[in-house]
């Protein structure tokens, strides 16, 4: 496992580091040192923070949207009276272990304005007239962002049913016996229980959303115009874009680690909230 980390963890990060400091096209050995050159250019590029803004949106999305929905759905599906309710568990996992790549370009094909699926529907349903631009510049990150947290409902919608398994059943009878309806009890019961387990499950889904690069990849390339621009595609597009008359790799990597270091920061900063609910759980 050691072997392992080091060879396609610790290596990669290394190896990273080095060449942000190299004006280096990724082939032979890295000679021209440029210092902190391609760290100043990320840091000035108006597109790199226009691409950060976009993975920001997904992650905000993400922790906003597909988490108290994935946890409204859970207690539904954490009912014993429900029936058919492990069938329910199961289509809703089924796009997690779609492969991203696929989905996007089904939903492409969908999406098409031309003769897609869903634009046909809505045309024979008498809903539009003229065919929707799903992908168009001003609707096309919204789209994905869509398609990005019904990818994702299903493994965020696992993490709290395992959350909902750790409240006792016992805290539910007294409730009961309080006389507490089912809100009251969700408010005074299940979430002060399953807060501290909430905070790690928004961390999680914050470092799973910040990085959508195959999805949009699949789906839009980043376009149109760069609308759907994340930093994962705009680290690719300078690493391995044909159009370039020379791939920059050192460039790439130096945005990959700013990338990085941010993300960790923005991480850390979840630091005292998760400490805080870990200690109002253990009381």
């Amino acid at each position: 496992m050691l072997l392992l980390f080091v060879a396609f963890t610790l290596w990669p990060m290394v190896a990273s580091w080095w060449y942000s400091f190299f004006d280096w096209d990724g082939v032979g050995p890295a000679t021209e040192w440029v210092g902190f050159a391609n760290f100043t250019e990320v840091l000035t590029s108006g597109r790199f923070w226009h691409a950060f803004r976009n993975s920001f949106l997904f992650s905000l999305v993400a922790i906003c949207v597909e988490m108290p929905l994935a946890l409204l759905v859970a207690i539904l599906l954490n009912s014993r009276r429900l029936r058919g309710r492990n069938l329910y568990r199961l289509l809703l996992f089924l796009p997690v272990v779609t492969t991203t790549a696929v989905v996007g370009i089904v939903f492409a094909v969908l999406l098409d304005p031309a003769g897609g699926f869903i634009n046909e529907l809505l045309r024979s349903t008498g809903l539009v007239d003229s065919p929707v631009t799903f992908l168009s510049e001003s609707s096309a990150l919204p789209t994905v962002m869509a398609i990005d947290v019904w990818k994702g409902f299903g493994i965020t919608l696992v993490y709290w049913l395992a959350a909902l398994q750790t409240v006792p059943e016992d805290l539910y009878e007294a409730s009961k016996v309080d006389g507490a309806n089912g809100p009251q009890t969700l408010r005074h019961v299940t979430i002060p229980v399953i807060a501290p387990i909430g905070v790690v499950i928004l961390l999680l889904t914050f470092q799973r959303s910040m990085n959508p690069f195959d999805l949009v990849q699949a789906m839009t390339q980043a376009g149109p115009n760069y609308a759907t621009d994340v930093v994962a595609t705009y680290i690719y597009r300078y690493a391995f874009n044909p159009e370039l008359n020379a791939p920059r790799y050192g460039f790439a990597c130096a945005a990959g680690v700013v990338f990085g270091v941010i993300t960790l920061v923005m991480t850390a900063l979840q630091g005292p909230l998760l400490r805080r609910q870990y200690l109002k759980g253990s009381r």
